[in-house]
Formats: C-alpha cells, structure tokens, sequence
C-alpha cells in the first residue's frame, strides 16, 4: 500500500521507455513513420507486454517503435512534458526522470544536444504549468553504443549540467562493462551529479561492485543479484547505496522469474535502502500506484515494508537535505 502521509517517489522511471500508445501513433503519422499498426488495438502487442520477454534483450527490442516517433525536437519536447503529467495524474509527488539523449537522437539523426534541450525545455514547461509536482532528470550514458559515443552522449548531458541532478550507464551490461565507461564518469564528477548505475540485472556481482568502485555510484538500478554476495549487501549497507527496484520490468524482463521471487522484500528486511519504482511504463504498462499496490503484495512486502520503501527514497533521491525535508513537511501538511 502507498502511505499518504511520506511523498510517493519514482526515482527509476525512463522518460524515453514512457510514451503513450496515442503518441507514438499520432507523430508516426504527422512525420509519415512506418508503424506495424493504424490503431491502438492493434498497435499495442507491439509494444507493451503483460507476460515475460524470454530475456532482456528481447524486452530492449519492444523500444523500436517507441523510439522511432522522435523525428525531431518537438517530438521530444512533447513526450517529456506528457511524462510529467503523466507522473502527476498517478499522484506522484517527486520523480527522476532518466533519458539517453543518443538513443533518442539516432533514428533520425538529431543533434544530441538539441535532444537535451528540448526534454529539459518540455519538462520546465510542464512543472510550471502544474506547478504541484517535482521533477529531476537524470543523464543517460547507453553503454550499449560503445565508449566513443559515450563520450558524446556526456558531453551533450554537459551543455546542460545545471538542468541535470545525476548520470546513469545504461544499456547491454552484460557485454559492455561499466569499467570501460571509468573516465566517462570520471569528467562528469566536476558537474557534481549524484551517480546511479543499472547493474546486478543482466550481469553478476562483480559490475555491481565496478559501478561502485569504479564508477562511484550511490545508486545501484536493479541489483537483482546482490544477496549472491554477502560481502557486497555488507557494503551496501555500509555505505548507505540505494536501490532502484523495478519489480514488473523484472519480471517482464525474465530476471526473476515471479513478483514471489524477487528480492526486494529480503533487501527490506536486511535494512538495505530499496525503493520502489516502474522503469519502462510504456512497455511494461503499469503506475507507480500499481507497483505499489499490485506488485509488491504479490513480492511478499507489507504495509510496514513499502512505509520503510518510500522513506528510503527520500533518503536515496537527488535532492539536497533541505529539500528533502521540505517534501516531507509539504506532505505532512497535505495530510
């Protein structure tokens, strides 16, 4: 259950794996776009699941029509702002949006930096036009395209530094280790960005322990295998690292094999600072609420366990500590 009196926070939701269906199918066909389908019904199987993918690589394949629709700036101007409404109509009071502004600038060619000002220009404009909801972005490195063109998705997310509150590595982690992306991480340090980075999902313990050794996250999206370690859960709690837990993409994505077998309710229960978040709502089509209401009962977590969930993601986000604390006083009086 969601507990009115702490913020509801998604700290793990990807701006560019949330496009609404309708989206997709209107700027598909504004810009001429192939699509598999000319009609939500039909266009849907396409995209969204409701059963697991045979692998996470299967799940990555579902983006392609997603994706296609950002034919140009505009395109992504609008998807960010209707991330931000979308996240408000769920009831959410902070979010982290991420993006890979190189995997929204490729499939037309756009300038990646140009792709960063419009999604910090869409974002602006639906924050002030609702005027009762936070939001952050958070930077994307897609590792998948190797360490050349990481070095100039940074360099995009860097033309806008003071827009961005944190840098994460995404993508095929099993072939593409977060060692390789060390100096990617190391330029980006002087922006003072907070680091978070997917690992523990496709890979084992040990590029957990390189996204945090090496690359200095305090953040770990996913960590599915961490308790195969007890050295590193020792670390983890050590060191205050939080977690991003995605529970349905999880299951989509074939890394547990059910809601029952996920580990978040055995991070809870070690004290370990997990939260609960819904990564790719676009493809794995659920709310915040729904995560929290459906999912983690069906994960074995109680009332007591999702309290303890969305007071770890106070404590985990990307906000000073005054601002911290002005979300829980805003909250308290709400209530």
């Amino acid at each position: 259950m969601i507990h009115a009196d702490l913020p509801l926070i998604d700290l793990h939701r990807h701006l560019d794996g949330n496009v609404r269906l309708a989206t997709i199918l209107e700027l598909a066909q504004q810009h001429n776009l192939p699509l598999p389908a000319d009609n939500l019904a039909d266009l849907r199987p396409y995209i969204q699941v409701s059963e697991p993918e045979t692998d996470i690589m299967a799940y990555f394949q579902r983006f392609t029509w997603m994706i296609s629709i950002f034919a140009d700036e505009d395109a992504c101007r609008r998807v960010a702002y209707e991330n931000v409404l979308d996240a408000r109509e769920e009831g959410i009071d902070y979010i982290e949006l991420r993006f890979s502004p190189w995997f929204m600038a490729e499939p037309h060619g756009l300038d990646p930096v140009g792709v960063v000002g419009a999604v910090v220009d869409g974002v602006r404009a639906a924050v002030e036009t609702l005027g009762d909801i936070r939001v952050n972005l958070i930077g994307i490195i897609s590792r998948t395209y190797g360490v050349e063109i990481g070095y100039q998705e940074l360099d995009a997310l860097l033309a806008y530094r003071d827009d961005i509150v944190g840098l994460d590595l995404a993508g095929d982690e099993a072939n593409f280790p977060a060692e390789w992306f060390t100096p990617h991480f190391k330029k980006a340090r002087a922006a003072s960005w907070g680091f978070t980075v997917h690992a523990g999902e496709s890979a084992g313990t040990e590029s957990v322990w390189r996204s945090i050794r090496d690359l200095g996250a305090v953040r770990i999206g996913h960590a599915v295998c961490i308790m195969d370690d007890p050295s590193l859960v020792d670390y983890m709690l050590e060191h205050r690292i939080g977690i991003e837990a995605n529970l349905t993409s999880n299951w989509h994505t074939n890394t547990v094999a059910s809601y029952a077998q996920h580990p978040l309710k055995t991070w809870l229960d070690a004290g370990l600072l997990a939260t609960i978040n819904t990564d790719d709502p676009g493809i794995s089509p659920v709310t915040l609420r729904d995560e929290f209401e459906i999912a983690a009962p069906a994960a074995g977590l109680t009332s007591a366990d999702t309290r303890k969930a969305q007071i770890n993601a106070v404590e985990v986000a990307f906000l000073s500590a005054a601002e911290k604390q002005a979300l829980l006083k805003k909250k308290a009086q709400a209530g």
